[in-house]
């Protein structure tokens, strides 16, 4: 199975997360939302599968390109 690496778009805030390690996720799934710049933007999943890990809670400072998460898919 391939460990796929989700990372973050943009700079700025995580405002919510709304999947937990363990959880079954579809391709399209709203893992988390970032703000940024007064803006809602979702994290997707990129492929079915097995989240591993979120790395990061709601009121962190993120980076553009910052793993956030981790699917096995």
């Amino acid at each position: 199975m391939a460990r796929v690496e989700i990372e973050s778009d943009v700079q700025g805030n995580v405002w919510k997360v709304l999947a937990a390690a363990g959880e079954t996720v579809a391709a399209g799934d709203v893992l988390m939302i970032l703000e940024s710049m007064k803006m809602e933007i979702p994290v997707e999943a990129p492929v079915a599968g097995r989240l591993l890990a979120v790395h990061v809670t709601p009121g962190q400072a993120v980076a553009e390109g910052q793993v956030v998460a981790l699917v096995e898919a």
